[in-house]
Order: structure tokens, then sequence, then C-alpha cells
């Protein structure tokens, strides 16, 4: 639904999420899922891991962000979301926080209610997880550079590029055609016309990008497919989850193959932001390490200070270096999990 909210009143709209709220069947949780996060995340995360598997294991303490489109005008959305306790999420003492980009989060659970696509309709904001927002403001697109977003869909991360700045050239790319279509649909939904003609959307298997495009692109970010730990564990087919287990083990080289395409692709002096949505050592650092010993044209970015100044907010695994974090969920702070890490590309020697 869409709603004016200079008219609709707060309490009906709270009657609603409440109605919605009751009336979601509750999911279930896949315990051959648990029982292997167990094992493997007692061991790497220690004591954090009790306080993270509650919130994951319980999805209505999850929380939402509220990212609006500064290409659509809605007189009293800001106010409505005020009244309902909301408050922006990141800080104006940030490194890197344009002026145009908003974003409204609140400690109470519940979900604002979603805007349907309508053709030729912008929609007014986007709805995620706050934490997925982090790789974005660690990438600091400024306007006029070449940026490539290397796995692109749903396309929450490039909606919110667009929100940062105005690239020269924005390549956005899926390798997989049905979340291609749905990268489209977003791109569509929240970005008009005159900007759309400066994004090209592919559909290229990001491991060869580098090979076709060397050198091309000033920001590159790579949201990599990872194990999604949250939707992992209410895996409705114990089957599908056990293979998806399986898999696992072979997503790093995946990742190691995404990055160094990533880097091919990049300009000498150009950066980019790997992400993933899994607490996984083998997904996170040991990925990015092994970048950093097999290709010697690359350096880590010190991101500490964006972690600091947004400290209120998310909370942070301790175990991680200057150029990584790792955002664990914890209730009040459901955000994550996500880990972000930063390179830079020097000149070859």
């Amino acid at each position: 639904y869409l709603f004016d909210f200079t008219t609709f009143p707060f309490f009906f709209l709270s009657l609603k999420l409440e109605k919605k709220t009751k009336g979601t069947p509750e999911k279930q949780i896949c315990q051959v899922v648990l029982d292997h996060f167990e094992k493997q995340y007692t061991t790497e995360l220690g004591a954090a891991w009790s306080s993270v598997r509650d919130v994951l294991t319980s999805p209505w303490c999850w929380q939402h962000a509220v990212l609006l489109n500064r290409f659509s005008q809605c007189p009293g959305l800001e106010s409505s979301l005020a009244v309902q306790g909301y408050h922006p999420a990141f800080p104006a003492a940030l490194p890197y926080l344009p002026a145009a980009f908003r974003c409204y989060i609140r400690r109470a659970p519940g979900r604002f209610p979603a805007q349907k696509h309508q053709a030729g309709k912008l929609k007014e904001y986007y709805l995620l997880n706050a934490a997925s927002l982090l790789p974005v403001l660690a990438l600091e697109v400024k306007d006029g550079e070449d940026v490539l977003d290397l796995c692109a869909a749903p396309g929450g991360k490039s909606i919110a590029i667009l929100q940062c700045a105005c690239p020269g050239h924005f390549h956005c790319n899926e390798y997989d055609d049905l979340r291609s279509r749905w990268l489209e649909r977003t791109i569509e939904s929240f970005i008009p016309d005159p900007l759309i003609n400066l994004i090209m959307v592919s559909k290229l298997d990001g491991r060869q990008i580098g090979h076709l495009k060397p050198g091309l692109y000033d920001k590159v970010l790579v949201d990599a497919p990872c194990s999604n730990d949250r939707s992992w564990l209410f895996s409705g087919d114990p089957q599908q989850a056990v293979l998806r287990l399986m898999q696992r083990k072979e997503l790093s080289s995946l990742q190691f193959q995404l990055l160094r395409s990533a880097i091919k692709a990049l300009r000498p002096g150009g950066s980019l932001v790997y992400s993933t949505c899994t607490l996984s050592r083998a997904e996170n650092s040991d990925v990015i390490s092994l970048i950093l010993d097999s290709c010697r044209n690359v350096i880590p970015v010190d991101i500490s200070e964006m972690a600091k100044g947004v400290s209120q907010e998310f909370t942070f695994f301790s175990g991680t270096r200057q150029h990584e974090l790792l955002v664990l969920p914890e209730k009040g702070r459901a955000w994550g999990p996500m880990y972000i890490a930063k390179l830079k590309k020097i000149a070859s020697t």
C-alpha cells in the first residue's frame, strides 16, 4: 500500500502493523542448520555467539531501517517516522555521510509498511537491514566516479549508492537471471529516467568482469553470494538445508574469484569494499587474508573511524583488524550479521 503520511492517522497505521504482525505465521527454525552454527560460531565468536543466536532465532525482535529516496518527495514522511520513534541511523560525524543520505531506525522491533511497485511512480523509501548500508558508506562514492556493483541484486545497495552520489557511470551486475530481473525492477522503482540512462545492468559472470573490463572503475562493491545466516536458519526443507551446508565449503572459492575479478576491474588508486551477510570466518576474514597474501597490488584500508562513529547503534565483534568490521546482532540493535572489508589498488610494480 502507498500511504499519504500527511493525512493518514498514526494510530490507524499502528493498528495495521499490529494486525499484520499478529497474523504472520511463525517461522520454524531448521535444527540441522542451528546445530551446525552452534558448533562453528561457538568456536569462532566465543561468548558473543549466545546473544547473537538469541536474536537470529527470534524474528519477532528483528528491526528494519527506512532509507529515504532522495528522488521522490514525500511531505510529512520524516515527521511521521519521528512520531513512531524513529531517529537518524547515522551521525553527522561520520567520515563519509552525504547530506542527501537519510536513513531512520528505532530500537523497537517491527516493520514500517512496504510500498508496492507501481509503473511510472517512484517509491519513497526502501526497507532494509541498517547494517547493509555500512558497505556503501565505506565505499565513499563521489559524484562522477565510475562504479561497479558486482553482485547487485536485489538492488538495495545500488539504490543506497545513488542516494550518496551521482556516478559518471554505474554498472550493476547480477549473474542470476531471476535476481537480475528483481534488480531491474528495484532500480525502476527508485530511480528517475534521466539517471537510469547512466546505469548499465548486465548479467555477466562476476568472475569474468575483471578480464572483460580491466581497470575501468574507481570504486567496486563486492556484496558476495554467501551463506545467509538469517535465512538459512529458517530453511523450510531440511534436505535443502543439508545440501546448502555441504555446498557452503565452496563459497569461499567463489568469493575469492569474485574479488580477484573486482581487483582487475579497478583502476590503480581505486578502492573496493567486500561484504557478506554471514558470520562465517571462512567467508569473511579468511577470504580477505588470502587476497592480501596473493595480490601484491592491493593494500588494506582502515575503516575503524566509521565503526567508532556508528558504535551507538551497531555492535561489532572485537576480533577483527582495522580494515574489517563484523556487525553482530543483539536485542535492541538487531542489525547484521554483516561483514565489511575495504581494500585499495596500488600501481603494479
